[in-house]
Formats: structure tokens, C-alpha cells, sequence
């Protein structure tokens, strides 16, 4: 009876940190590949395995506890909006990406409910470390990237000091503002460069 038990805690446990990164991985390359890619299905698929509100939660650090329920709820939706731009005009136009691209798996860790997986991507003689950081609400919770560490540059850490930077000398709706024009800018790039894609027949 222990086995059966065992297999079907697992089971509701949901797919493990390293699982949730390999499937991500699949997923984003099939993207890629496919001849329709473009930078707004790159960002929807991304969207299922990256908490990019959660991110940027973090990189407001301390900060965020200062901001009132609708400041919050505007800085993590302006964000999100930034980051799946961001991350997909990235991922759509990175050389180091495609098929000539390979992933090799390294090591999981988990301590509660926070987790650090380690991969390598390998592009010709090329070789990137890429950690990637992600955290679950509970035990019974998904598991979510927030955080992507490549060459030992964490995307939480640069926004972390650019927020600081600009706070600094705008204040939180300087701030606001300054993320709302890149957002609303990478947006009409994407745009652009997806109408100007020729559509295959």
C-alpha cells in the first residue's frame, strides 16, 4: 500500500522545478521554430511558466510594502506588460537561440518553497550558464520561474537597481511612467515587426 501511496502524492504534487523548466524550455523552442513565430505567442506561452508580476514584486524589494493596493496593482500589470514584451522581443531575436541551440540540465534545488535550477545553453563552441530561480504560494502550489540568471546577471538584481536609480530622483510615479512609455514602445516594435512578417501560404 506505501507504494501506490507514494506515487499518488507525487502525482498531486504537480511537476517538480527542474520538470516546469524542461517543459518551458520545449515549449518556448517550439515557438521559435515554428514558421508563424512572433513575439506576442512567445509571450503568451511564456506567460504559463513565468510569474513576471512576482518579479517584479521582488525587484521593488523593500519598496513594495510602501505602495497602496492600487499602485501595486498598477506597477505589477505595467510590468508584466514590460517583461513578456521584453522577454519575447529578446528570446524572438537572440542569436544564441534556434535550433543550433542545446540545453544541458544541472542540478535542482529546493529549500521550501523556493528553488534554484541549473542549465548550461550551448551554441557552437559557445557555452551560457543560465540558473533559473522559481518559488510556489504553498506546498500544493505551482511551481513559477520569477527570476533568470544568465552569466551571473539576474534580471530581479538589474531591475532591482534601475527602479532604485529612477525612484531616486522621479519617485514612484516617474517611475511608473518611465515603465508605461518602454512598455507601450516595445509593444509597437513587436507590433511592427509581426505585420511586416509575410505570411506564408
Amino acid at each position: 500500500m506505501i507504494a501506490p501511496l507514494v506515487l499518488a502524492l507525487a502525482l498531486a504534487a504537480g511537476p517538480g522545478p527542474m520538470s516546469v523548466v524542461k517543459t518551458a524550455d520545449t515549449e518556448v523552442q517550439k515557438v521559435l521554430q515554428a514558421p508563424d513565430a512572433s513575439t506576442s505567442k512567445l509571450a503568451a506561452r511564456a506567460d504559463e511558466f513565468v510569474d513576471f508580476a512576482e518579479l517584479a514584486k521582488r525587484a521593488m524589494g523593500t519598496e513594495w510594502a510602501k505602495l497602496n493596493k492600487k499602485q501595486q496593482d498598477d506597477f505589477g500589470q505595467t510590468m508584466k506588460g514590460l517583461l513578456r514584451a521584453s522577454y519575447a522581443q529578446k528570446a524572438v531575436n537572440d542569436g544564441r537561440g534556434g535550433s543550433g541551440a542545446k540545453v544541458e540540465y544541472g542540478d535542482e534545488k529546493v529549500e521550501g518553497n523556493e528553488a534554484v535550477v541549473s542549465t548550461k545553453l550551448l551554441v557552437k563552441q559557445d557555452v551560457y550558464p543560465v540558473v533559473y530561480k522559481l518559488y510556489r504560494a504553498d506546498a500544493k502550489g505551482p511551481w513559477r520561474i520569477y527570476d533568470v540568471v544568465t552569466d551571473e546577471v539576474s534580471l530581479v538584481s538589474t531591475y532591482s537597481d534601475q527602479f532604485r536609480k529612477v525612484m531616486g530622483t522621479k519617485g514612484f510615479d516617474g517611475l511608473l511612467k518611465s515603465l508605461k512609455d518602454k512598455q507601450e514602445s516595445l509593444e509597437k516594435q513587436n507590433a511592427e515587426k509581426t505585420a511586416a512578417v509575410p505570411e506564408k501560404k
